[in-house]
């Protein structure tokens, strides 16, 4: 550990107690994109208390923070803060109970089942070591809070509401995700690391009948099989072994019962690539094989198509990833890593790309070190360890948030001047 990293780092101990309280109490209270309202409040409120200059309500509700400290490069570092409609099923003493009222009016259980109450306790964390050791760096630093990850629309918000204006231009932009990882791992890597996302809804169009009469219909629910079927043959056939991408359909909707064919049946599908020509030549032939697929079945309409989701590919800066990656190993040891390619996705890349400054995101592990390595014993890693998104993932408390705090102070000190 670098002097300039102990100096700062040394008071990680003087706050772990608080920063576990205020996780937990996040954990309890979880709010869906773009109504983080008391999330938000905790954030600006630390924030100010600090002696950061805050703005809030950019894009909704995000939050920025900044601590000008002298000469010396600007960073920025980013946490989301939105929850998921998922009823959490983790046993945890401070599981969630929240429910939220969907846009359709009904009650939605609401749970932080991504961990991005780590990367808000832990980007906190980050704001208060480097407010308490102002001596030891030399700088601007911005606390980035954003909205509404999950739904891909908190980045851009923001951006449209002048984030670009309202905080000083960083020099880098940082980032991190917790993960299905042991806890106290961290991994780095440059270049491509999180998909691009697309996901599309498809209306075909067939013509109703009775369902003793098949012959006097048009019939979409098998021109809907018809397609799921052949939308299989996209990365299988038309990929090199080589290129990743996965074509996944995750609903299809049609008909009121068994004995009426339907007029119109509605596919549902998500896209994941990790480079622009490829994602081009994925959603080209989901078109063709639509358009094929109704053709051959005598559809009498063309079919629609919407693009209800995107998020961009995540590619890291080669330069600015190489800067964090030998920082982490000085600090971290054997726990840093190359990580593997994600199929998650992100919109966090929007932000730097506002700017026109290189980033860097990186992964870190959540997950109970013990419990990881009996199931990698076993081969059931894929069985036994909770993934992003699942009812039962809650970040072991412990060595995470200490990681996900020592990630984001290490690697703004690789710039901050000393």
């Amino acid at each position: 550990m670098t002097d300039r990293n102990r100096a700062v780092l040394s008071g990680l101990s003087g706050i772990r107690s608080g920063l576990e309280d205020l996780y937990r109490d996040l954990h309890r209270h979880p709010e869906l994109g773009l109504r983080e309202h008391r999330t938000a409040k905790k954030v600006s409120d630390a924030l100010r208390d600090l002696g950061y200059e805050v703005t809030d309500g950019i894009g909704g509700t995000g939050v920025t923070g900044v601590l000008a400290n002298g000469d010396g490069p600007t960073v920025m570092a980013r946490a989301d803060m939105d929850a998921l409609p998922v009823r959490e099923r983790t046993g945890l003493p401070y599981a969630s109970t929240a429910t939220l009222t969907g846009p359709d009016g009904t009650e939605q259980p609401v749970m932080h089942a991504c961990g991005h109450d780590v990367h808000v306790t832990a980007l906190l964390g980050c704001a208060r070591l480097l407010a308490e050791a102002q001596d030891a760096w030399r700088g601007t630093f911005v606390a980035l809070f954003q909205p509404s990850e999950e739904n891909g629309d908190g980045a851009r918000a923001m951006i449209d509401d002048g984030l670009t204006t309202r905080v000083p231009r960083p020099d880098v932009v940082l980032a991190q995700h917790v993960l299905p990882y042991p806890a106290g791992y961290v991994g780095t890597r440059p270049g491509p690391f999180l998909s691009a996302a697309d996901s599309l809804r498809v209306t075909v169009h067939g013509r109703g009948a009775h369902g003793s009469m098949p012959q006097a219909a048009v019939d979409p629910v098998v021109m809907a099989a018809m397609i799921v079927v052949r939308l299989q043959t996209i990365v299988s056939r038309e990929l090199a072994a080589t290129t990743p991408a996965v074509v996944t359909v995750g609903s299809i909707r049609a008909g009121s019962g068994p004995n009426v064919i339907p007029d119109s049946a509605v596919v549902e599908l998500n896209v994941r690539t990790y480079d622009t020509a490829t994602r081009t030549q994925v959603l080209k032939a989901i078109e063709r094989i639509v358009r094929a697929e109704c053709e051959a079945s005598g559809s009498p309409a063309e079919p629609e198509f919407e693009r209800t989701a995107a998020f961009p590919p995540t590619v890291n800066d080669e330069e600015a990833t190489r800067r964090v990656a030998e920082a982490f190993a000085a600090h971290f040891g054997d726990d840093a890593h190359t990580i593997d390619l994600q199929t998650a996705s992100e919109d966090m890349s929007e932000i730097p790309a506002a700017f026109g400054v290189p980033f860097t995101y990186w992964g870190i592990g959540g997950i109970d070190p013990g419990r990881y390595a009996e199931a990698a014993r076993k081969g059931t890693v894929a069985q036994d360890v909770p993934v992003n998104h699942s009812p039962a993932f809650a970040p072991v408390v412990q060595p995470t948030l200490d990681t996900g705090v020592s990630a984001l102070t290490v690697a703004a000190l690789a710039w901050l001047g000393g």
